[in-house]
């Protein structure tokens, strides 16, 4: 007995390619390509899924929007997908420029559902990679080469590591008067001041004067849906800021936390963790932020706020040993 069937659905195998050619494609469409990024040792290749959608119009400017870095950021994957298909639905709301969409980066990591990159490495923390590195450090300078390089503005999209949470926030460095307005129109809860210079995809990008931001979207490893219509009903406000789309209903103004720095606690022993604030709160220097108890549940240190601050993050894993994350604290202000 058949419990279940799919319907059929039309398919076209998406065309595979070694670069992006873009000047090539049909404007007023949104294009499915799986660009050919790495071989494995029986010299098959590593397909990253690309969606690429022109307008009928100036090609200029060249938006890239990244999702999935790490392996286990899907909420960035569902926000692109969206985007892809609203477009496809309607493709004369893009008035000019050229959208590179990426769902998926980090093709090996997200069939392992792990975070890092086959070999174990954080992507994010090596660009822009080497062209003569290691395999992680082949896929970045790739990564960077046949992607970011063709881009004059880039949106990456991600969520917290497994076993934390996160508000949804932009990191960005706030001295670019183009940058702070693009954050503020994402629609975050938390813009945080994060300097370029830290071997992410955003740092490896701005240093290439790419317009570039980052956009905390959640929790690993779920969809969440609100979290998925917040980041996307951001993302298509900016885009209608710098003139990709048609223009969006403003949306109602709400209060918008700016620090100039963060920092993360860690314990200095081990056992059961419980994180106090909520996601967002703000804390008063000398607040109680968390408790660690012993295996035997007695209560063994308690910590506290250093000083005024909100909640950007934070551990939701019971189980600390020594030097675990507890809380990431956003200070309040302008950059210096």
């Amino acid at each position: 007995m058949i419990a279940h069937q799919s319907a059929s659905l039309p398919f076209t195998r998406p065309t595979i390619v070694e670069s992006l050619p873009l000047d090539e494609l049909e404007p007023g469409r949104v294009h499915r390509l799986r660009l050919a990024m790495t071989q494995n040792a029986t010299g098959n290749e590593t397909l990253v899924p690309v969606f690429v959608i022109r307008a009928e119009g100036d090609p200029s400017p060249v938006v890239g929007i990244t999702a999935a870095i790490h392996g286990n950021e899907l909420n960035g994957i569902r926000v692109v997908q969206e985007l892809a298909a609203s477009l496809a639905r309607d493709p004369s709301a893009m008035r000019l420029g050229t959208i590179i969409a990426v769902p998926l980066l980090n093709v090996p990591g997200y069939l392992n559902e792990t975070r890092t990159f086959s070999d174990g490495v954080d992507l994010n923390r090596i660009m822009p990679g080497k062209p003569h590195g290691n395999e992680s450090e082949l896929y970045a300078h790739r990564i960077m080469e046949l992607i970011i390089k063709r881009c004059d503005y880039l949106f990456d999209l991600h969520t917290a590591s497994f076993g934390r949470v996160n508000t949804h926030y932009v990191r960005c460095d706030l001295r670019s008067p183009t940058v702070m307005t693009l954050a503020a129109l994402l629609e975050p809860q938390i813009i945080l001041h994060s300097p370029n210079s830290d071997g992410t995809l955003r740092g490896a990008a701005a240093q290439l004067g790419i317009e570039a931001l980052t956009v905390e979207v959640g929790d690993p490893q779920r969809i969440q849906r609100g979290m998925v219509r917040e980041a996307y009903s951001g993302l298509t406000a900016a885009l209608a800021h710098l003139g990709v789309l048609d223009p969006v209903d403003p949306h109602p103004e709400e209060e918008l936390i700016k620090c100039a720095r963060s920092y993360w606690m860690y314990t200095d022993r081990g056992g059961l963790l419980h994180v106090l604030p909520s996601l967002g709160e703000r804390v008063k220097r000398g607040d109680e932020v968390a408790r660690l108890r012993d295996v035997w549940g007695d209560l063994v240190v308690r910590f506290y706020a250093p000083e005024d601050s909100v909640v950007i993050g934070k551990s939701t894993n019971p189980t600390a040993g020594a030097g675990s994350r507890v809380v990431h604290l956003g200070v309040e202000g302008d950059p210096v």
